[in-house]
């Protein structure tokens, strides 16, 4: 069970998950990635999968999201 989400809590992780997707749509957008680069592009589209799953959204747009890990 997911602990109660404030409004304010709702809002930091819409902002940590936006951060991850424009990680993810910068570095897909290079022609080559290195280890590390691959690595972090690994762990963010993680990131960004697990907070999909989470079931406290209210109305956050999740479209780049969805479109980051699609």
């Amino acid at each position: 069970m997911e602990p109660e989400m404030t409004k304010d809590d709702i809002a930091q992780a819409y902002t940590a998950l936006m951060d991850s997707v424009h990680l993810i749509e910068r570095l897909k957008a290079q022609p080559a990635l290195d280890e590390e680069d691959a690595d972090t592009l690994r762990r963010n589209i993680a990131h960004v999968e697990l907070m999909l799953a989470k079931t406290f959204w209210t109305d956050q747009d999740m479209a780049a999201a969805r479109a980051a890990v699609g």
